[in-house]
C-alpha cells in the first residue's frame, strides 16, 4: 500500500470515528481545513458556518468537486477498531470515503497545479443528509463562474472497481409526508367507545401502497415508505392520536405533483370511513438528479482510462442534493462501488476502503480532463452544456 493510499484511509478512519450530523459538522470542517492547509492548498471563505471550499489553480475556466461531509443518526454496529466514539452518530452513507477521496484529488491536483489549464474548486459540503447543504453553497455564491461540477456516491451493491452513471434522470425526486390521524381515546376492552387511530393508521398505511401498484403505470417509478408509526403508551388505552411518517420517490415530475393530493384522497377517505380525521403534512425535497448528457458520457470515458469497469446506470430511488447544482450547472455525477455487505443507513454498513485511492485519482484526472475539454471546445462547449442544462 501506498504512503498516498495510507493517508487517505487514515484520514477517511479519523472521520469515521468522529462522525457529526447535518450542519453540526464543525470539527470536521476544521479537520478538513487542517489537511487542505498542510497541503497549501488555498481556502475560499464563503461565510459558511460548516464546510469547506478550496481551489487549486488559476485561470478563467472554472470546475468543482464536491463531496458532502455529514453522518447519520444511526448507533453504529459494526466491528471494525476504528468505529464511531459519538454515540448514536455514525457514518453509515459512506461521506467519510468521498471526503478522504476528494481530499486525495485535491493532492494531486496540487502537485500539478503549475500545468492545470484552469481553475478546479473543492466544495466539502455541509448537510446532504437533510438535504439542504447544496443550497447553502449556492446561496453563499460558491459556484459562481463553475461551468461543470461533478460528485460522487458509493454504491455498496456495486462490486469494487465498478462505476456506474447515466445521461439525464439518475436519482430520484424526494418528498417527505408526516400524517397525524386523530380519533377519539377508549379502553382498549370497549373499543366501541372510541375511534381507533391505530387501525385507522394501519388501513391507511396497507392503502398508501396501492399508489404505486394501481394508480401509476407500472413502467413508471414510484415508491410510497411508510417507515414510522408512533401512537399510544400503554397496552390497554387506545390512543387518540396517531403520527405516521415516510418518503416519496419518483422521476416524472408530473406524477411528483399530484402525488400529494392522490395521498390527501387516500386519508380523507379512510379516515372518514372509520369516524376519524387525517391531516398530511408534505415536505418536498430535493428534485430529481439530471446528468447533462455530455458531461456523464465523459466521465464514463474518463473511467474507462482510469481502470473501471464501467457500465450504465439505471434508475436509481435514493436521493441526493447534487439534484440543486445540475439544475443551474452542467456536470454528472457517478457511483462508484464500495462492496458492502450491509447497505447505506445500516449500522452494518462497512464500505471497502480500497475504493478510496483509485477514485482520487480518478476524479484528479477527470478535473484536468474537463478544464482541458474546456480550453480546446472553448465557449461552444459551454453554451451547448448550459443550454442542455436548462432544458432537463
Amino acid at each position: 500500500m501506498s504512503t498516498f493510499e495510507q493517508q487517505l484511509i487514515a484520514w477517511r478512519r479519523e472521520l469515521h470515528q468522529h462522525p457529526e450530523l447535518s450542519n453540526q459538522e464543525f470539527a470536521t470542517t476544521a479537520r478538513i481545513r487542517q489537511w487542505l492547509h498542510q497541503a497549501q492548498i488555498r481556502e475560499i471563505d464563503f461565510g459558511l458556518k460548516t464546510g469547506v471550499v478550496a481551489e487549486i489553480g488559476e485561470g478563467d475556466r472554472l470546475i468543482a468537486l464536491r463531496a458532502d461531509i455529514d453522518a447519520l443518526p444511526i448507533e453504529e454496529a459494526t466491528s471494525v477498531p476504528f468505529k464511531s466514539l459519538t454515540a448514536g452518530v455514525m457514518h453509515a452513507c459512506g461521506h467519510d470515503i468521498h471526503t478522504s477521496v476528494m481530499l486525495g484529488a485535491a493532492q494531486l491536483l496540487k502537485a500539478r497545479e503549475a500545468s492545470l489549464p484552469g481553475r478546479v474548486r473543492l466544495l466539502f459540503q455541509p448537510a446532504e443528509e437533510t438535504f439542504n447543504g447544496a443550497k447553502q453553497l449556492l446561496d453563499a455564491g460558491a459556484l459562481e463562474g463553475v461551468q461543470a461540477v461533478f460528485g460522487m456516491h458509493n454504491a455498496p451493491e456495486y462490486p469494487l472497481g465498478t462505476l456506474r452513471t447515466k445521461g439525464g434522470a439518475f436519482y430520484a425526486n424526494v418528498d417527505r409526508f408526516t400524517i397525524r390521524v386523530t380519533g377519539k381515546g377508549a379502553h382498549a376492552a370497549r373499543p366501541q367507545e372510541g375511534v381507533d387511530a391505530i387501525v385507522t393508521a394501519s388501513n391507511i398505511v396497507a392503502t398508501l401502497q396501492t399508489l404505486a401498484s394501481r394508480t401509476y403505470s407500472s413502467l413508471e417509478s414510484v415508491v410510497v415508505s411508510v417507515t414510522r408509526i408512533e401512537g399510544g403508551n400503554t397496552w390497554n388505552v387506545l390512543p387518540q392520536t396517531v403520527e405516521l411518517e415516510g418518503t416519496v420517490r419518483t422521476h416524472n415530475d408530473r406524477i411528483r405533483e399530484g402525488i400529494p393530493t392522490r395521498i390527501r384522497q387516500v386519508i380523507d377517505g379512510v379516515a372518514a370511513a372509520m369516524g376519524a380525521r387525517a391531516e398530511l403534512i408534505w415536505q418536498p425535497g430535493p428534485p430529481a438528479l439530471n446528468n447533462t448528457e455530455e458531461w456523464a458520457e465523459f466521465t464514463k470515458a474518463v473511467a474507462a482510462e482510469s481502470g473501471y469497469r464501467v457500465e450504465d446506470a439505471g434508475l436509481q430511488m435514493g436521493g441526493e442534493d447534487f439534484a440543486f447544482y445540475l439544475q443551474q450547472i452542467p456536470g454528472a455525477f457517478v457511483s462508484i462501488g464500495s462492496a458492502s455487505e450491509f447497505g447505506l443507513h445500516h449500522p452494518g454498513f462497512t464500505p471497502d476502503e480500497a475504493l478510496i485511492a483509485p477514485a482520487a485519482h480518478y476524479f484528479s484526472r477527470l478535473a484536468e480532463r474537463a478544464l482541458s475539454t474546456l480550453a480546446s471546445s472553448g465557449q461552444t462547449i459551454t453554451s451547448t452544456l448550459t443550454h442542455d442544462a436548462e432544458s432537463l
